[in-house]
């Protein structure tokens, strides 16, 4: 078996408050916002007012309890009073103006992005998005003009998109996810997503994606396990941990240590041919070597990390093939404890729909 043979293993709103009560007294918008440089607009076609004041934008229909900022969902109440709209001064304070800034988290924004999949609103991506947002998955396009592309060809679909998130994170300008997708109906796929954010605004995405599968030898899926985010205080440790992880087990440089970095033979695994253990990676690094697969990790191209949840994004090969392998690791009292992947083989160059690169 190769030497390097191993097992896969974040002045703008950006996320949501909720059930917020203002006790401002409500003023008209029109003249508020225009009074501060800004812009209001009411589409005829969706019956939708927009604002937009410096690189904010809101959005609502008039008498609904939420508006829309930059992409996210805020419970306010907008109201028709002598043919004007009115709004809390408060609220406008706090999400337009920003002169009580409330900062709302990134994981939100992130959410309320994917969620457009399912839900087919195009302005979600057009108040999130950068324009010239940078797109690494090879089969769509990049820019925000093909984002919004995609989300109106899964609304045109008959079978509707659904989108289900499992586990969020944040790391300073990144957002990392796990979700399940089933693009219409094309059957459901466990997904690794990165965001990366610049300005308030999304600027580049990376994802891994396969089938998901039944549980594996131990009764693990892919998606099911510990959810509890916790120990903060040690993310930059435990960052450091799966770094070092990397080079000397993944990537082969020291496999004597592989002991060292696990609990005896604690080790929950979700991989989809994995039993539990330290034990059952032996053995399937065991029937890979039999079967004479090489499993390569060859570089890591980008380490994430939340509290006891660390994620990295390696390029290396799988039987040869080009392979991308995203593997999300929870520490526990510096060992780490249980281990979730998605491996993907890159596509061709010749079939790529971006020239970003997978990584």
């Amino acid at each position: 078996m190769n030497k390097k043979a191993v097992i896969m293993s974040a002045a703008v709103i950006s996320a949501v408050a909720t059930n917020v009560a203002f006790a401002g007294d409500n003023v008209p918008l029109r003249s508020t916002v225009e009074a501060k440089g800004g812009i209001v607009n009411y589409d005829a076609v969706d019956k939708s007012v927009r604002v937009t004041y410096g690189t904010t934008k809101m959005k609502f229909i008039i008498g609904d309890k939420t508006i829309t900022v930059n992409g996210s969902e805020i419970s306010i109440g907008t109201s028709l009073v002598d043919g004007k709209t009115m709004i809390s001064s408060e609220a406008l304070n706090t999400y337009l103006f920003g002169e009580n800034t409330k900062e709302v988290k990134k994981t939100d924004m992130a959410l309320n992005l994917i969620n457009s999949f399912a839900t087919g609103d195009t302005q979600v991506a057009e108040d999130t998005l950068k324009e010239d947002y940078i797109q690494h998955n090879l089969a769509y396009g990049t820019g925000r003009d093909s984002f919004v592309g995609s989300i109106e060809y899964l609304a045109s679909a008959q079978t509707k998109t659904t989108v289900k998130n499992i586990r969020a994170f944040e790391d300073g300008d990144y957002v990392f996810l796990q979700n399940v997708y089933n693009f219409a109906g094309a059957g459901e796929q466990v997904a690794f997503d990165i965001f990366r954010f610049e300005d308030g605004r999304i600027a580049e995405h990376w994802d891994n994606l396969a089938t998901l599968a039944q549980p594996n030898p131990s009764g693990h899926t892919q998606i099911d396990g510990s959810m509890e985010i916790k120990d903060l205080d040690k993310t930059e440790e435990n960052r450091v941990l799966i770094n070092n992880f990397l080079f000397d087990v993944m990537q082969g440089n020291n496999s004597d240590k592989t002991l060292d970095y696990f609990q005896g033979d604690k080790y929950i695994q979700h991989n989809t041919g994995i039993a539990d253990g330290v034990s059952g990676l032996g053995t399937a690094l065991t029937a890979l070597a039999n079967a004479g697969i090489d499993m390569i990790y060859n570089e890591t191209h980008l380490v994430l990390a939340q509290g006891n949840y660390v994620l990295a994004v390696s390029e290396g090969t799988f039987g040869g093939a080009p392979t991308s392998y995203y593997d999300l690791w929870r520490v526990e009292n510096g060992k780490i404890a249980e281990h979730w992947d998605v491996m993907e083989t890159i596509a061709d160059e010749a079939t790529w729909a971006n020239d970003n690169g997978k990584f």
